[in-house]
């Protein structure tokens, strides 16, 4: 009979931490924390396994599961000393989600499972505490109410406040226990008339509800989207963690945490976390009150008069420091925790690798590395390459002056301008419109995923360190504020009150997630300098990767910063880009206009010294590294104007009539460009374009040589071949013009030629191909597009169904179709080295700087990727990453 239920408690576990894939992440590590002898409530885990037959057998479960439940639920009783269903000594229950792959917040969990309308005089006799018993009560209605029964919680909260003011009262705290009967009394009528039925009151009938709650969380909407964000396949599924309920909000002497081993934001080796007095582990993270600080160095540091728990709980306190650190040596790995105090008791209810942001987490592995506790190799494996993101958000000039209406906490480093949005609607219409916004709300929550991610940075008016927005703005390397209580928001009117006024939605503000500042408009920024442990986590991964990392730069503005962040060359320098500036479109124009070969050259003689000029500057940049120039790609007609105003205006500027320029432009026109005459083909047609180009790189290089000293071989890449006769016919004529400007200047010059390979035909024929080409590099842009027959410009409007409707799990234009256009780019790969050994393979698309692109690229021996240069960084870790993989 296959096991759905794994049970633990009292220092024995069925699972252990090596089960996270059937346990999930939560279930397995409170497993092991068991199995450590560490203080856990006794619970059990529905195994992911169910999650699966659960949405394959329509939304039905296992046959075997019930009894197993039960069985469960009477070893979790006898631990704890008492029964579920029981009205004298009732055991109520926590149930939450737990997938393999962290989702904070993302799916739904119960507390105080099993209390009804007798259980709770239970619960108030045992406990000797009647307002103790119905505010847990009332949060078990609330949460069920909204997570079960599908009421919004929004409907109970205007309740509890309706119910706090004719009270009197500003805090849940205040309200005494009779007032908790009526919140409840108003909670279950508002249940009756909104939905038609009553609250249960069964236990059996919460503990199902429940359990099918969280497996239907699994597929909502902010779940989804979280996996989509994370690359977390749907079929991984959630378990389900049942647990004997533990209580923080059990009066002065309980108190309930979040914390982490290491500080999340700086990877500081010091304890980090909030706690609640008299409290539920909701409490802290929804931001309803302001936590305290668990340290006392901390609190000091925090400017707060709240006593820290070291200061209120000595004996707790020392008892949960030494589980961090016992933790932290268990796992190798700073660790995220969650836990309760009850009536002075600590109780462990979770333990995960933290989320943290990459600086963090680039401290955190060099630390840890230094210590001797994880080797360097575990160290570069340790980082997300596309976490480096991160580091590369630009921060507040310190010169400049700050005009602050507001602060909060430090919640995500970096800092972010952009307009006001009260709703994560707005901010996705403002980033689809490529406008930027900043997400201004009193608190968010896991429904408010889209909007985060469209966000470039966020401001809540309360919550704290550990809060919703911290932690998911952290994981999303996304400039965070929280807890800015001095700020008032006002969703009627979509207005924030600040200190110096009311502003308003569309307003510029600037938040500063590494001070806490709210900025009134925009300010000058500062790009950050990539450096100490960056720069020794980098050396580690120089050292690993087999790998090298060149850059796509057009300009000597890019390929200085691709330089900064570590680039070994250029791999695509698109040389159309040049053709658009100044004096250079004019000629570039006068070139296309003209009716013969001789007047092509004329103007292509006053683009020669301008290409000269780029390349030997860029040359220059690069420092004897290679630089791999394409010829022009694009169609003609893109150089020429479109409208009749841009025609007429162009006409004058070059004294030629307008009907010459409409009917060249027009007899340029073609219904496919993309597919049209462009590439090789454009050489084939103009041959002088092409010999112009060379010449100026081949005199560019030897100027390079001259001043800079530095040797440069120049790689000259032909686009869009299909036909090994187009590369021979161009590669000809680039021949001729080396050898005329080799013997001009008495000077030898190495160079290589070859062709991007970005056509299935080229792939297939790569053998015949490679005869001519001294290199391939794939283009696996335009191979993307001509394999799947799709253009990337449109794609858009229905791979987002695709990717919805399980069609495709990934966007093939972010990250390598591996079956497909991997296969392509495999097949050429193998047929070019059959056919010439030494030649050199690269990839130039933007799937180079995708991590899961450069392990398929490691997987099949390319000898280098080549990326934007903002990317170069995550690149090389990635590089390095996949190289580690191949030998472990």
């Amino acid at each position: 009979m296959p096991q759905w239920v794994y049970t633990f408690g009292d220092g024995r576990a069925e699972g252990s931490a090596q089960d996270r894939n059937l346990l999930g992440g939560k279930g397995a590590n409170l497993a092991e924390m068991c199995n450590l002898g560490l203080p856990v409530p006794p619970g059990m885990t529905i195994t992911t396994e169910v999650c699966t037959w659960h949405y394959s057998n329509g939304h039905t479960y296992p046959p075997e599961l019930n009894d197993q439940i039960e069985q469960a639920l009477g070893s979790i009783g006898e631990l704890a000393g008492r029964r579920f269903g029981d009205d004298k000594r009732p055991l109520l229950l926590s149930v939450r989600s737990g997938a393999r792959a962290s989702m904070p917040g993302m799916m739904d969990t119960v507390l105080n499972l099993g209390l009804n309308d007798q259980s709770v005089l239970a619960l108030a006799e045992d406990a000797g505490d009647r307002r103790f018993a119905y505010d847990s009560y009332r949060r078990f209605i609330q949460m069920y109410g909204d997570v079960v029964m599908g009421l919004d919680n929004e409907v109970f909260e205007e309740i509890l406040e309706d119910e706090k003011a004719a009270c009197g009262h500003d805090l849940d705290t205040q309200m005494t226990a009779d007032e908790w009967i009526g919140v409840i009394d108003r909670y279950k009528q508002v249940i009756g008339e909104e939905l038609g039925r009553q609250f249960p009151q069964d236990p059996n009938e919460q503990l199902w509800g429940a359990v099918s709650a969280v497996f239907s969380s699994w597929m909502n909407a902010r779940a989804i989207t979280y996996r989509k964000l994370h690359d977390i396949p749907a079929e991984w599924g959630t378990a389900v963690n049942i647990q004997a309920m533990v209580f923080g909000n059990l009066g002065d002497s309980s108190a309930t945490g979040v914390a982490f081993t290491r500080n999340p934001s700086t990877g500081e080796n010091a304890l980090y976390g909030e706690f609640l007095v008299n409290a539920q582990g909701e409490d802290v993270v929804a931001g309803i009150r302001t936590p305290q600080n668990i340290t006392e160095d901390a609190r000091i540091e925090a400017g707060s008069d709240r006593p820290s728990l070291e200061k209120l709980m000595p004996d707790a306190f020392a008892e949960f420091l030494d589980i961090c650190q016992r933790l932290e040596t268990h796992y190798l790995d700073m660790q995220d925790l969650e836990f309760t105090i009850e009536r002075g008791k600590l109780w462990m209810l979770q333990t995960r690798s933290g989320k943290r942001t990459a600086k963090a987490a680039l401290k955190i592995a060099v630390d840890m590395a230094d210590a001797g506790l994880i080797s360097r190799e575990e160290a570069v494996r340790r980082i997300d390459p596309a976490s480096l993101d991160q580091l590369l958000h630009p921060t507040i000039d310190p010169r400049v002056p700050r005009d602050i209406i507001g602060s909060g906490l430090p919640a995500s480093p970096g800092a972010a301008t952009g307009q006001i949005v009260f709703t994560s609607e707005d901010a996705v219409a403002l980033n689809e419109a490529g406008e930027k916004a900043i997400l201004v709300r009193v608190e968010t929550s896991p429904e408010d995923i889209h909007g985060m991610h469209a966000a470039e940075g966020i401001l809540t008016t309360r919550g704290g360190m550990t809060s919703h927005a911290a932690v998911v703005a952290r994981g999303m390397g996304t400039p965070c504020v929280s807890g800015a209580g001095g700020l008032r928001v006002d969703m009627h009117t979509q207005t924030l009150l600040t200190m110096a006024g009311r502003l308003n939605k569309g307003d510029i503000i600037t938040v500063d997630g590494s001070t806490g500042q709210v900025l009134k408009g925009a300010v000058a920024m500062l790009q950050p300098e990539l450096s100490g442990d960056f720069g020794r986590i980098m050396e580690w991964a120089d050292a690993a990767r087999r790998m090298r990392v060149r850059t796509n730069a057009d300009t000597p503005a890019d390929a200085r910063a691709a330089r900064s962040f570590g680039a070994e060359g250029i791999g695509l320098c698109r040389t159309e880009h040049m053709f658009f500036e100044g004096d250079r479109i004019i000629a570039m124009r006068e070139m296309i206009l003209a009716d013969n070969e001789t007047g092509r050259r004329v103007a292509l003689d006053k683009l020669l010294p301008m290409q000269r000029s780029d390349f030997t500057e860029l040359f220059e940049i690069m420092q004897g590294t290679p630089v791999t120039i394409r010829l022009l790609d694009p169609p003609l007609h893109e150089f020429l104007p479109k409208t009749a105003e841009e025609i007429a205006e162009v006409a004058q500027s070059m004294a030629v009539p307008v009907e010459q320029l409409r009917e060249r432009t027009e007899a340029l026109h073609e219904f496919n460009p993309m597919l049209g005459h462009r590439g090789c083909r454009l050489a084939v047609s103009y041959p002088e374009i092409a010999e112009m180009q060379a010449r100026a790189i081949f005199e560019a290089a030897i100027a390079a040589v001259r001043t800079a000293g530095a040797p440069v071989v120049p790689e000259i890449m032909i686009p869009l071949v299909g036909l090994m006769e187009e590369l021979r016919f161009v590669k000809a004529r680039i021949d001729a013009v080396a050898k005329d400007v080799m013997e001009e200047a008495k000077q030898p010059i190495d160079y290589l030629v070859g062709t991007m390979i970005e056509l299935p035909r080229a792939a297939i024929r790569a053998h015949k191909i490679a005869e001519v080409a001294e290199f391939f590099s794939f283009g696996t842009n335009d191979l993307t597009q001509t394999t799947f027959g799709i253009s990337r410009d449109d794609a858009a409007a229905f791979l987002t169904t695709y990717q919805q409707k399980g069609i495709i799990e990934k966007d093939p234009f972010v990250s390598l179709d591996i079956d497909g256009v991997g296969e392509l780019v495999r097949i050429a790969a193998e047929k070019g080295r059959k056919a010439r050994n030494d030649i050199k393979l690269g990839i130039c698309g933007e799937h180079g700087g995708d991590p899961s692109s450069v392990h398929f690229c490691e997987q099949i021996g390319l000898d280098y990727v080549s990326c934007s240069p903002f990317r170069v960084p995550i690149a090389r870790l990635a590089a390095a990453q996949a190289a580690l993989q191949g030998k472990s």
